[in-house]
């Protein structure tokens, strides 16, 4: 039996500051939810089952939230799954309930991740004491630096290129109502002058600590047909992941990232995605890691990725925009990060992305990775089903 085909007929966004103070996580959580429900014109009595992610507990010091958030979620008496894939659970935690849609297990699902970080502070928790590791890094800059050194050595790309993908990514989150970071004042000498935190990264080339949620209904064929907007269509998704350690790992452009978008690109009958592919929602934490995702999704050859940022390809108004939102650079609730990313993807081919919405977007990439470049998720969402 085929599976069923999977749509996405509801999106939501909290608003993503520095510090949600006003709400608890359940209301952090609800309020995304309330406008995927408002976005699909559904209630909680039509949700079927409810999949929930974010990174780890002790980011919010809240073991096991999804327990006490079920109530926030109109999950009482549901079946409820948590997800967690580090950085990655985002996508994971999207994909998991589109899989629960595509083989007719539930009908309708909510799926929603979300990060308080504000109740925390994940830098200093990604900064583990010894024995766990040699204390020679501070957050998770600190860790990719140095292979974002090794990718600049690998290709002799410019210094200038994690500025200038800063600088795009800024300019974009600046059409989008939802972004953490409104920078009005931005310029590309800015970026450049601002101070050194892990050599090569700057601190305007890295992530904000965002508190915030996302949320979004899948639903079988029967549902999509009772959408009152077109719906974006899953037309492939896979997870993939290796261990953060081994010998002849590759750091810069990882198995798993590479294994997983031929899986992708392979249930959706893409050959040629650099021309197949309409635009791009790639999870960017420090600036480097457009280029180095460009070649390790097969958008750019070896070493050719930083050239498509130069020549301006990843612009909004591009031939290949990237990260159109804003992307991870503007927005970083952790746990919904990934979301955000697949969550842009469908709101591009629905036609509702607003000022940063790219013309004709018909096939648009979500994509999300964590840990230490080991977790991966992605899925390419259409205007239209995949077998039509």
């Amino acid at each position: 039996m085929s599976k069923e085909p999977v749509a996405v007929v509801g999106i939501g966004q909290s608003r993503h500051v520095a510090a949600r103070r006003d709400v608890s996580l359940a209301g952090l959580v609800r309020e995304a939810a309330l406008r995927a429900l408002q976005d699909a014109e559904l209630t909680w009595a039509d949700i079927d089952a409810v999949v929930i992610g974010k990174a780890p507990d002790f980011f919010e010091g809240v073991m096991m939230p999804e327990l006490y958030l079920a109530d926030a979620l109109g999950a009482v008496g549901k079946p409820m799954l948590r997800v967690h894939t580090a950085g990655s659970v985002g996508g994971s935690t999207a994909l998991v309930a589109a899989n629960l849609v595509a083989a007719r297990v539930h009908g309708t699902v909510l799926t929603l991740a979300f990060e308080k970080q504000s109740e925390s502070n994940a830098m200093w928790g990604l900064s583990l004491p010894i024995p766990f590791q040699q204390p020679l890094l501070a957050g998770a800059g600190g860790f990719f630096a140095p292979h974002i050194r090794a990718y600049m050595r690998r290709s002799g790309a410019p210094e200038t290129i994690g500025a200038l993908v800063a600088y795009k990514d800024r300019r974009n989150a600046l059409k989008n109502p939802y972004a953490h970071l409104h920078e009005h004042d931005i310029t590309l000498d800015k970026v450049m002058a601002s101070p050194m935190l892990w050599d090569p990264v700057r601190y305007s080339e890295t992530c904000p600590s965002s508190d915030g949620a996302c949320a979004m209904i899948l639903t079988d064929r029967a549902g999509a047909a009772r959408a009152p907007r077109p719906p974006a269509w899953m037309l492939g998704g896979a997870m993939r992941s290796e261990p953060t350690l081994f010998a002849g790992k590759d750091f810069v452009s990882p198995q798993a990232g590479q294994d997983c978008a031929a899986d992708v690109y392979r249930q959706a009958g893409i050959t040629d995605p650099r021309r197949e592919i309409d635009g791009a929602e790639i999870y960017v934490p420090f600036s480097w890691y457009e280029p180095m995702w460009l070649e390790n999704l097969g958008f750019a050859g070896e070493g050719e990725g930083w050239k498509l940022t130069e020549a301006g390809v990843t612009e909004l108004d591009g031939d290949l925009p990237v990260n159109m939102s804003g992307g991870v650079l503007s927005t970083n609730p952790i746990g919904a990060s990934g979301m955000i990313r697949f969550a842009e993807a469908a709101l591009q081919v629905r036609g509702q992305a607003g000022e940063h919405q790219v013309d004709g977007a018909r096939r648009v990439l979500g994509h999300a990775y964590g840990g230490g470049s080991q977790f991966f998720s992605m899925w390419l969402v259409g205007d239209r089903p995949p077998d039509s």
